[in-house]
């Protein structure tokens, strides 16, 4: 099943490659990520979306937790959210199917951010399956190409996001209630 996974981490070197790398080496696929800075400069928000078995993503966020530079992890899949994708498209089509691919075009929200004598540049917006079947609609009036931005995943919860401090070398960390909790540090 697919787990989309939200992180608050912290924006330096290395922190995508460990969050990746975790990821990799338990032989999950990346269906999506996309990353960018917050209003705070300092963090990124990354949103994930992962194919894992159903009894293992809890675990797969208290990983995620457990890494240098995440502060946060949650699992968005369950919970209301909002999910959307950019797709960027340019369609070559002949003259006379054109006024089709504008009509077509507006009936899924996109714009038209280029226009030429070979055919159109499209930009649309929405959820991963309104994106797939606008591609197939063009796709019939021509040759197309595709940029996807991934999809990104804003939560609706009620509830005020709640930092966790990094996990520091030689910590342990204890988990009550489905919260996890520095203990101790060891050294």
């Amino acid at each position: 099943m697919q787990q989309v996974i939200s992180l608050l981490v912290e924006n330096k070197p290395g922190a995508l490659m460990r969050i990746v790398g975790l990821i990799s080496a338990r032989g999950w696929n990346i269906d999506s990520l996309t990353v960018a800075k917050t209003l705070d400069t300092s963090l990124s928000r990354m949103t994930i979306a992962v194919a894992v078995d159903d009894h293992m993503r809890r675990q797969v966020i208290k990983q995620m937790n457990k890494l240098i530079n995440v502060l946060q992890a949650t699992d968005l899949s369950e919970g209301p959210s909002v999910t959307r994708e950019m797709v960027l498209m340019r369609v070559r089509a002949p003259q006379e199917s054109r006024t089709a691919i504008l009509k077509e075009a507006e009936i899924f929200g996109a714009r038209v951010v280029d226009s030429s004598v070979e055919g159109f540049a499209l930009e649309a917006t929405g959820e991963t399956e309104k994106l797939d079947e606008f591609a197939d609609i063009m796709r019939s009036y021509g040759e197309i190409e595709i940029t996807r931005s991934g999809a990104v995943t804003l939560s609706l919860e009620a509830k005020k996001l709640r930092l966790s401090p990094p996990v520091t070398k030689g910590a342990q960390v204890h988990e009550t209630d489905g919260q996890e909790k520095l203990v101790h540090k060891t050294n």
